[in-house]
C-alpha cells in the first residue's frame, strides 16, 4: 500500500543518501522540518502530524535506512551500516539534496537516536532537535536491571547474532508486531494505529530483508551506538541546538529521573514535557505532540 492518502498534497521522492536511497514525502512551505519515525514503524507513523506542520513549514517525512521504501544498506560484522552516524549521514545528504542545508529534526524512537546523533555529527546542519520518547542510547545500558530489561527486552533480543531474531520473528511477524506495538501503547492499544499504517507495518516485518536490516540497527545500537555515546562523553561533547524532550506518561522513557535531567547531561538548551499517552506519541496523541512542537520549531 501506497500510503499516498495519509499525506495529501505531498510530493514522493527517492533521493540519495549516505550510499543508500531514502524514501521521502514532502510537503508544505517554510522552514525545513525532517520527521524520523522508530521501531517497529515506517514514516507513515507521522501521518496525523505532518500535514499540520506542512500549514507552517516545508516537511520532510522519512523512512529510516533498511526500514519502509528506503534501500537496505549492505551488512558488515561490525554494523557500521546501521549505526546512527551513517544514518545521520543518509539526511543530511538528503536534505542537501533537496536545497536544505540547516533544518530542524524531530524523531521518535530510533528516528530519535539519528536526530541526536546528527546534533553531535554535523551540528551545522541542525537548527532545533525534538527527541519523543527515547534517553540516549548510553544511559539505557548503563541503567538496565530487571525493571528496564523487563520493559526494553528487545534491545538484546533483536542484537543477538542472525539470523536467530530475525528467524523467530518470522514464524509469527504480525503476532510480533502487534505485541509490541500494544504492550508499549497507552490504553488505546492497536486502535491508536491507523489502519493503513497499521498494514504497512505488518508488511514491513513479514519481509525477511527488512527483519535482518530492523535487527542490524539494533545490533547498532548494543555496540557501535552507545560506543559513540561514550566517546562524545568522555570528550566532554555537549549537544549545543536547542533540544526538546517529550516522553509519554506510560511510555518507554519514563522513570525515577525525570527525562529532562537526562538530557541537560547531554545538551546545553532542554526543556519537554510529558504527553499523556505510551511510547507511540505521535499516534496516540498527534494533538498533543502539535501543541509541544509548533512553538519550539518556531522559537516561541
Amino acid at each position: 500500500m501506497s500510503g499516498d492518502d495519509l499525506f495529501p498534497g505531498f510530493d514522493r521522492r527517492t533521493v540519495p543518501g549516505e550510499g543508500v536511497d531514502i524514501f521521502c514525502r514532502m510537503g508544505g512551505s517554510g522552514p525545513p522540518v525532517l520527521l524520523l519515525h522508530g521501531f517497529p514503524q515506517t514514516h507513515l507513523m507521522w501521518h496525523a502530524v505532518a500535514p499540520a506542520l506542512a500549514q507552517a513549514f516545508t516537511v520532510v517525512v522519512a523512512d529510516l535506512r533498511g526500514y519502509g521504501k528506503s534501500a537496505l544498506a549492505p551488512v558488515d560484522a561490525g554494523h557500521a551500516a546501521y549505526a546512527k552516524r551513517a544514518m545521520a549521514r543518509d539526511f543530511v545528504a538528503v536534505m542537501r539534496a533537496l536545497g536544505h542545508d540547516r533544518f530542524a529534526v524531530v524523531g521518535h524512537d530510533r528516528g530519535a537516536r539519528v536526530a541526536y546523533r546528527m546534533a553531535f555529527d554535523l551540528p551545522a546542519a541542525v537548527t532545533r532537535l525534538a527527541v519523543l520518547d527515547i534517553l540516549p542510547t548510553w544511559n539505557y545500558w548503563q541503567r538496565l536491571d530487571r525493571t528496564s530489561g523487563l520493559a526494553i527486552y528487545h534491545w538484546m533480543f533483536l542484537a543477538q547474532p542472525p539470523p536467530f531474531p530475525e528467524t523467530l520473528i518470522g514464524g509469527a511477524p504480525d503476532d510480533f508486531l502487534e505485541h509490541t506495538l500494544r504492550s508499549w501503547a497507552g490504553p488505546q492499544g492497536l486502535s491508536a494505529f491507523d489502519e493503513r499504517a497499521l498494514q504497512a507495518y505488518r508488511v514491513q516485518i513479514r519481509d525477511a530483508d527488512r527483519r535482518r536490516s530492523l535487527c542490524d540497527d539494533y545490533r547498532a545500537g548494543a555496540t557501535v551506538d552507545v560506543a559513540h555515546d561514550e566517546e562524545d562523553r568522555a570528550a566532554g561533547r555537549r549537544i549545543g541546538a536547542p533540544l526538546m524532550a517529550l516522553w509519554g506518561t506510560s511510555g518507554i522513557a519514563r522513570g525515577a529521573v525525570s527525562p529532562i535531567d537526562v538530557w541537560r547531561d547531554w545538551a546545553d538548551d532542554v526543556s519537554g514535557r510529558a504527553v499523556d499517552c505510551g511510547h507511540f506519541i505521535p499516534e496516540e496523541a498527534p494533538e498533543a505532540t502539535l501543541a509541544a512542537l509548533l512553538p519550539f520549531l518556531r522559537g516561541e
